[in-house]
């Protein structure tokens, strides 16, 4: 894996890490955030080349070894 942190997503694309870790499609996490599917889509994407990942359980792989935070929930 990188040696990125959460820190170096924005807010909104922890935001979407998130959900995309709770199984989440582009469709649910676009209406959980009330945003355009295409908007979670390109949420996601920027994930993905911010961590130089390339499929979206790589995303909730690395998630999963961060720590928690409040905002987590």
């Amino acid at each position: 894996m990188t040696a990125f942190t959460t820190t170096e997503l924005s807010s909104r694309e922890h935001e979407v890490a998130n959900l995309v870790t709770e199984g989440m499609t582009n469709r649910q996490i676009a209406r959980r955030l009330v945003i355009s599917e295409r908007t979670a889509q390109n949420h996601v994407q920027h994930i993905l080349t911010k961590l130089g990942f390339s499929t979206r359980s790589q995303i909730a792989a690395w998630m999963s070894t961060r720590p928690s935070t409040p905002a987590d929930g």
